[in-house]
């Protein structure tokens, strides 16, 4: 269903449309972006009225009200999604829009949430993160502080649970998850894993990102940010760790032993003065988009000698979600004020 949508026509704006705006269409949601999750060839948004929009090619788009506030955080779930919401409720949204409640906090938000493809999934409120194996089986894990971020490793064996003090690495025993320290001063909103699980990062309050070499523990500062990370996601075969806060795309190489210790990040996408708000790989290419607080998204490969190609124009409104389907190529650009651009990655413009 559409209702509530306004579909804009890309060609009657004042500047010219680039070809993949020609190609996708606009839509006004009139609610903040707040997550996204990509799945085949469907992407689901999550917006600050309590609504999940689902974006499928060649299909209408599909509203499902599920949360009675805010959808606060969203994971991928087997077939679906997981969402949380500030009405203290875990759901379940099948690939058709069915909801499941599987469980309700009162009325506690739930922060942060992620799922593991085995079937595990976990979801925090306030200090606490809930693990739910996919036995059936359901933990309480403690924190010193509120939890900033979930992760998973690859094999689900153990979960990473971002706070103020570093992060916590949590690994999964015969009955219950025994914890070590990843020890940093400062606020940690965010955390991620390398590919090879070999390094957690995570995203801090400062205008910083913070790594750790999980074999010896050793310490990656990795800093300079004129402003808050806001976005990261691994790009590319090396792989890279792509991230926002600055004027361009900082990417940080993650090959060999020591990660990007001693290294130079690569820089791709510069757009001037603007800030670099959103960012994400394409799925199975060495290239990635990056969107701007002018409402700017650029596409680079990652060489650094590659000129940016503009995919969507300025639109005064800071890009805050981005994501790339990883069966079809869609392109999904949500910005603050609650326009998206749904568009088939093809020709650029």
């Amino acid at each position: 269903m559409q209702g509530g949508v306004t579909i804009l026509d890309p060609v009657a704006r004042t500047a010219e449309p680039t070809a993949i705006e020609k190609l996708g269409r606009y839509f006004i949601c009139d609610a903040v972006p707040t997550c996204t999750v990509a799945l085949d060839d469907t992407v689901f948004a999550g917006f600050g009225d309590g609504v999940v929009r689902i974006f499928r090619p060649d299909l209408p788009m599909q509203e499902v009200p599920v949360h009675r506030g805010t959808v606060l955080c969203m994971a991928r779930h087997s077939a679906g999604v997981l969402t949380g919401g500030d009405d203290g409720r875990v759901l379940k949204i099948s690939d058709d829009g069915e909801v499941t409640e599987i469980a309700s906090h009162g009325l506690r938000w739930v922060d942060c949430i992620a799922s593991h493809r085995k079937g595990a999934w976990a979801a925090s409120v306030g200090k606490t993160a809930h693990v739910h194996d996919a036995d059936g089986r359901a933990h309480k894990l403690d924190h010193p502080s509120t939890v900033g971020g979930l992760a998973f490793d690859r094999k689900g064996e153990r979960l990473a649970v971002a706070h103020y003090g570093g992060v916590t690495l949590w690994t999964r025993g015969r009955r219950d998850w025994k914890p070590s320290s990843l020890k940093w001063a400062g606020s940690h909103v965010g955390v991620t894993w390398s590919p090879d699980n070999r390094f957690i990062v995570s995203t801090m309050q400062e205008n910083a990102l913070h790594g750790w070499r999980l074999r010896d523990k050793a310490d990656m500062r990795m800093s300079g940010y004129p402003a808050k990370v806001k976005s990261m996601d691994w790009v590319g075969k090396l792989p890279f760790l792509a991230s926002s806060g600055a004027q361009e795309a900082i990417c940080w190489p993650f090959d060999g032993a020591n990660g990007p210790m001693g290294q130079k990040p690569l820089t791709l996408c510069y757009d001037g003065d603007t800030l670099a708000t959103a960012v994400v790989g394409l799925p199975g290419h060495d290239g990635l988009l990056c969107g701007f607080d002018n409402g700017v998204v650029l596409f680079s490969e990652i060489d650094p000698i590659a000129q940016p190609r503009v995919i969507k124009r300025r639109s005064g409104a800071a890009i805050t979600h981005l994501v790339v389907t990883p069966d079809s190529g869609w392109m999904l650009a949500a910005a603050e004020d609650g326009v998206v651009l749904w568009a088939p990655l093809g020709p650029t413009g």
